[in-house]
């Protein structure tokens, strides 16, 4: 069959059930703190800990895991993938409603970590189902879907939780993935001929890969950038809701209210991506970088000192219209600073590099926290952020070029 007879079919059902999984993977994330308080009898700092042992978990398996699969679909098909993590993550998530202690809910979200991969994998899909002349506006379209999943999650999370239970609310994720299990399975087709030369590929160290391309330093401290964006980012994600229901005196819609300030930074990514990205174009993806960087650590700072959650939320929205800055950025100069052959292996490194930061950031974060209070987390993000810039404009001159 050609492929102008279903790659469209293949989109919008790819489209639809990536929002669901960008709803289903960011609703969890403002009330999981408030579950975990539920688990078990914890002081302030034990809560804080577990709190961010729990986030980081999923990650740390996904810095181990994300190659193994990645080789795994270019031996079986991007489909068979989509289906495997789509249907192990609903399961995993579905389990989560029925823990009775925290050891159980770590672990579960390892298994989550493990099945990890559904969206990456829709696009590649999407990518490989797509006429080479239509990729681009294909996976345009395929960024709207999980992108808005992402931001919806949050809020839709937060008053599931209000209206039903932390608990029926896992249930309801778990269903929202087993829905595009079966769309997936039912609907979309991929005519996959696995490629010979894949299936005798051995694998490489982290180092010989590094090492293969022709600009490694230059690629080294774009990784090192993506590591501290997490780090500044997930120190704080899974401690929002706690920092939420501090400054509301411990009482009101703790849920809700977490759950709009959690969508706040993609809320002000996605309102001033384009416009970064056109001014990157015309006067410099560098400069755009180097701005983004400077208002991520304006943005950072005063959250620790908010006096209110008005403060907070529009403090956390500005943080995402710093982060509609660098993020791109990194994307972009990636592209650019490496050979076309190279560049999937960039963005590869990039992911592994982004799960790293995730990890370190969150479990910093929790420690930070549990030693002084959250409002330390915010200085200390704010000064890995002002470090690294301080580094990044010493040790790459690149970014210099006009």
């Amino acid at each position: 069959m050609d492929n102008n007879s279903y790659w469209k079919k293949n989109l919008w059902i790819l489209l639809f059930g990536t929002f669901l999984t960008g709803i289903a993977f960011s609703e969890v994330i403002p009330f999981q703190p408030l579950y975990i308080s539920e688990l078990g009898d914890f002081s302030k700092s034990e809560l804080a800990l577990w709190s961010g042992m729990v986030y980081a978990s999923s990650f740390v398996v996904v810095i181990f895991t994300s190659a193994m699969w990645g080789r795994f679909a270019d031996r079986h098909g991007r489909k068979r993938m989509v289906l495997q993590t789509s249907f192990g993550s609903a399961i995993t998530l579905f389990l989560m409603a029925f823990c009775t202690n925290v050891w159980e809910l770590l672990i579960l979200k390892c298994l989550q970590g493990f099945f990890d991969g559904v969206i990456p994998n829709s696009i590649a899909l999407v990518a490989t189902s797509t006429p080479r002349s239509k990729t681009g506006y294909a996976l345009s379209w395929l960024s709207t879907g999980y992108t808005s999943g992402f931001l919806v999650g949050p809020i839709f999370g937060g008053f599931l939780v209000k209206i039903l239970s932390i608990r029926v609310s896992f249930m309801v994720t778990g269903m929202l993935l087993l829905s595009f299990f079966l769309l997936t399975f039912f609907f979309v087709e991929e005519h996959f001929k696995p490629d010979p030369s894949k299936l005798k590929d051995k694998k490489e160290s982290f180092v010989k890969i590094l090492k293969s391309f022709p600009n490694t330093h230059f690629v080294v401290w774009m990784l090192i950038i993506s590591i501290a964006l997490q780090i500044m980012n997930n120190s704080i994600n899974p401690l929002i809701t706690l920092y939420v229901k501090e400054l509301m005196g411990n009482s009101g819609n703790v849920s809700v209210v977490s759950g709009i300030v959690a969508a706040m930074p993609g809320i002000g990514m996605v309102i001033v991506s384009p416009w970064f990205g056109r001014f990157g174009d015309r006067y410099g993806t560098n400069k755009i970088l180097t701005i983004g960087f400077i208002l991520a650590i304006l943005f950072i700072f005063p959250q620790g000192f908010a006096p209110t959650v008005l403060f907070f939320g529009v403090f956390r929205f500005l943080t995402g219209v710093s982060n509609a800055a660098i993020f791109p950025s990194v994307q972009t100069l990636l592209a650019k600073g490496t050979p076309s052959e190279s560049t999937g292996m960039a963005f590869s490194l990039n992911q592994g590099a982004q799960a790293i930061g995730i990890c370190i950031g969150s479990l910093m974060g929790s420690v930070i926290s549990s030693i002084w209070d959250y409002n330390v987390v915010f200085y200390v993000s704010a000064f890995v952020i002002l470090i690294t810039f301080v580094l990044v404009r010493w040790k790459v001159p690149e970014l210099k070029k006009p």
